[in-house]
């Protein structure tokens, strides 16, 4: 499920049409709002996911959180259910109680310096700090180069993270190929976990999928 909406505005981000209004993002395309988000009742949401008869349900963005009082009835009807679903999240907003009472999982994606975002914005150490506490939670980074990977070190000194995942930076299976060779030999040495990312190299970069 993807949601619309982000505050933050990352130039290389892959999913501008859930956010970028202006056309600030490398695409350069001015979205429509009108054109690319669609409010639905929760209920109905819930309804919709339900009938995929899956087991596993992602909630990606745009910032979910953002929207999280909608997010909360959506949840709670998946885990009633017996679905299991993960939050992503760029850890910039605080899940609150009634969120992690649901016992979904969160996987952070806090942002590197080559999102173009000051970092002031894109890292917000208390916030940090409440994943930390979450059981289950997982810590991503897209990281363009290998040299992005010392900047992760810093964040994962500096706020105790664990559970930390990288993937390249891409939209291309081109690109996704040559960022994980570029990035293996590092990550596995620091014992992190490396991810591709398989929409991608399947389907190309294409929405939908």
């Amino acid at each position: 499920m993807r949601l619309g909406g982000c505050n933050l505005d990352c130039r290389w981000c892959d999913t501008p049409y859930t956010w970028d209004w202006k056309g600030v993002s490398d695409t350069g395309i001015a979205y429509r709002p009108a054109e690319e988000l669609h409010p639905l009742d929760p209920d109905d949401v819930a309804r919709r996911l339900l009938d995929f008869g899956v087991g596993l349900i992602v909630v990606s963005g745009g910032e979910p959180l953002n929207q999280q009082s909608r997010l909360v009835p959506v949840v709670r009807a998946l885990r009633g259910a017996g679905v299991a679903v993960e939050i992503e999240t760029n850890g910039t907003v605080a899940p609150e109680d009634a969120l992690t009472a649901t016992g979904a999982r969160f996987n952070v994606s806090p942002k590197l310096a080559h999102s173009g975002v000051a970092e002031n914005r894109r890292i917000v150490p208390e916030v940090m700090r409440e994943f930390t506490r979450l059981p289950g939670t997982a810590f991503k980074f897209v990281c363009a180069a290998a040299s992005d990977l010392e900047e992760v070190d810093a964040l994962v000194a500096q706020h105790s993270l664990k559970n930390i995942w990288i993937m390249p930076r891409g939209q291309s299976p081109e690109e996704i190929s040559e960022g994980i060779r570029t990035l293996a030999d590092q990550v596995v040495g620091r014992k992190w976990n490396l991810s591709g990312r398989l929409h991608v190299t399947i389907w190309g970069s294409k929405r939908g999928v």
